[in-house]
């Protein structure tokens, strides 16, 4: 079959059959759409690779910061061993190095402040995303959870050493304990104030997402608000809003600053929630350039690989929860 036009020679692999013996312009916009298919097909392939390749440095990145740690580490591990972990006294001037005191420090400053935050992080989530979604308020109102965010915290620790912590101290008086104002307590309401915006953020977002289908079926069945909040938008968001508190943990978990700055910086087990303390974090922060020694140092890399592993792991456990929710 002839398939020339124009002194040009066109084969069947270059156009769909349905142009073949077509006029010329059918035959130029046929090899247009072509090409631009052909370009399609090349800019896909480029960014699926990109993105496999983005995904591959995030991994090397992690896997990178996690072998930096453990070689960093080594002279620790040899030296102290798994008595390390369960240690009670860290006297450097001794070399003697136990992380049980931060260790426990970390734990409870950050799910103090977890308990602490949870209930004003559903509180925002559920007045923005289901009573007042759209306004001048609901607006204001997110603009300052988001503002919460971005503060450095270094302005929270001296809020906290200007404010917060004589608020404490009287309270402390008040209750019959030790009124130092500086402690594990005090740290756990910095953190909580500074995690809200993650959780709060996040919950909205899901909360906002709810079919409106459901919603008006149960107000169809004769639900209240409280009703459908509880029956259907909770249960349908419960993944989302736990992903949101498990967000806010692990921010919680490596704040430095704030918390290195009221918690008051003793390497004692704390006796309780008000007495002084010291984070993996803080101590990592307010030793590292006194380090003089290796195995000093080294012991201090331990603690952020600890600090590394403890947060691995309890993303891990939440993953496994929220696809338990899931399923």
């Amino acid at each position: 079959m002839d398939t020339s036009a124009k002194n040009s020679v066109i084969t069947r692999s270059d156009l769909p059959l349905r142009v073949i013996n077509s006029t010329p312009e059918t035959i130029a916009r046929a090899q247009k759409k072509v090409r631009r298919s052909f370009r399609q097909i090349r800019t896909e392939t480029v960014f699926r690779r990109t993105l496999t390749i983005m995904g591959l440095i995030m991994i090397i990145l992690v896997l990178g910061i996690l072998l930096t740690l453990i070689i960093q580490s080594l002279p620790s591990i040899k030296s102290l061993g798994l008595k390390y972990l369960w240690g009670k006294v860290w006297d450097p001037v001794q070399d003697i190095y136990g992380a049980w005191p931060f260790l426990l420090g970390t734990l409870l400053s950050s799910f103090l402040a977890l308990l602490i935050s949870i209930p004003f992080s559903l509180a925002v989530a559920i007045f923005l995303g289901e009573y007042f979604p759209k306004g001048w308020m609901p607006d204001f109102l997110k603009n300052a959870v988001e503002l919460i965010a971005a503060v450095p915290s270094v302005i929270y620790g001296f809020w906290g050493l200007a404010v917060l912590v004589p608020i404490v101290r009287n309270l402390e008086n008040h209750i019959g304990v030790e009124p130092v104002g500086v402690g594990i307590f005090s740290s756990s309401l910095i953190l909580a104030i500074m995690i809200i915006p993650y959780a709060a953020s996040l919950g909205r977002s899901m909360i906002q997402m709810v079919p409106s289908p459901l919603k008006e079926a149960a107000y169809g069945l004769g639900a209240t608000r409280w009703e459908v909040i509880r029956s259907v938008v909770l249960p349908y968001t419960k993944s989302g809003l736990f992903a949101g508190v498990l967000l806010s943990l692990g921010r919680a978990l490596g704040e430095t600053m704030a918390v290195t700055m009221v918690i008051g910086n003793t390497s004692l087990i704390p006796k309780n929630i008000f007495a002084p303390g010291n984070t993996m974090a803080s101590v990592i922060a307010n030793e590292f350039t006194e380090a003089d020694k290796p195995v000093y140092l080294s012991a201090l890399i331990e603690l952020g690989l600890v600090l590394f592993l403890v947060t691995v792991v309890i993303n891990l456990i939440g993953k496994k929860i929220i696809d338990r929710f899931t399923q």
